[in-house]
């Protein structure tokens, strides 16, 4: 399972907030972050590196989209076009309602398997909904919203759940705060029988993989500020990464067996220094 949690026009100077975790294969290859496009616009995001796609991407304007599979079991067809593109494609963009509008027109949900995905900027969060015949979008509320690998709309203990630990706050650093406790959980909610349900997943063979917090502030003119835990959010602390957007196209390896990953390397900054800021 995935997790995307969105603050939008909650907060007055930082009016789009996400925090995403990205469940998957423990041995499937990734970067958890990295350049995806250099220019027009720039494009920052995790790489899945089987297929090419991404699971949370956002652009030097401020355009994020993140991407929740539908699970399908035995009935996925390998043979369909990854999912992962529509990120990316949403944030081709200068504004989430041009890059909205392009997932519509342009791409079939039938080539796909399945899919859900929050698409959103300074001024708008859109719902996209790409399990149908025709792909499908609305336009949310200013306020906390949370999607799981659920339709938005679709009752959820785990949604429910998430809710309740984030509570109102108010201000960017208490909704981050907010966000990085509840990306960290590992509780199943009551009655619900899914072995991956809880926030932060830890199972022999697959697992919360690295998690994602992006701030966007008010002024077009500064990029999103974006931080990275290469490995579970127990467990591994969050590194800033805004400096991708100045040039370079380094990435973020990504975390590699049920350890996660989680040791500091030479030249990796501290603990301390990885979580200011946030």
């Amino acid at each position: 399972m995935c997790l995307l949690v969105v603050a939008s026009q909650l907060v007055a100077d930082e009016p789009l907030i996400v925090g995403a975790n990205r469940d998957e294969v423990l041995e499937r290859p990734s970067t958890s972050m990295t350049v995806l496009a250099e220019v027009a616009p720039r494009i920052l995001g995790g790489r899945d590196e089987q297929s090419g796609g991404t699971w949370l991407a956002v652009n030097e304007h401020g355009v994020c989209a993140g991407l929740t599979n539908q699970p399908l079991g035995d009935a996925k067809d390998p043979t369909k076009r990854s999912r992962g593109e529509l990120p990316l494609a949403a944030t081709r963009h200068a504004t989430a309602a041009a890059g909205v509008e392009e997932l519509l027109g342009s791409y079939d949900p039938g080539d796909y398997n399945g899919a859900w995905l929050l698409v959103g900027d300074r001024t708008s969060l859109y719902f996209v909904d790409f399990t149908g015949s025709a792909a499908s979008a609305r336009v949310l509320e200013p306020g906390l919203h949370v999607l799981e690998n659920r339709a938005l709309a679709e009752p959820s203990l785990k949604v429910d759940l998430v809710h309740d630990m984030l509570g109102e706050p108010v201000g960017g650093d208490a909704v981050v705060e907010a966000f990085r406790r509840a990306l960290a959980d590992h509780r199943i909610p009551e009655g619900d029988e899914r072995p991956n349900a809880g926030n932060c997943v830890h199972l022999e063979q697959f697992g919360t993989r690295s998690s994602c917090l992006v701030r966007v502030g008010a002024s077009p003119s500064a990029p999103p500020r974006v931080w990275v835990a290469d490995g579970p959010p127990c467990l591994t602390p969050y590194a800033e990464v805004s400096g991708l957007w100045a040039g370079g196209s380094g990435g973020v390896e990504g975390a590699r067996g049920p350890a996660g990953g989680c040791s500091d390397a030479a030249g990796v900054p501290t603990a301390q220094s990885r979580t200011s800021g946030l």
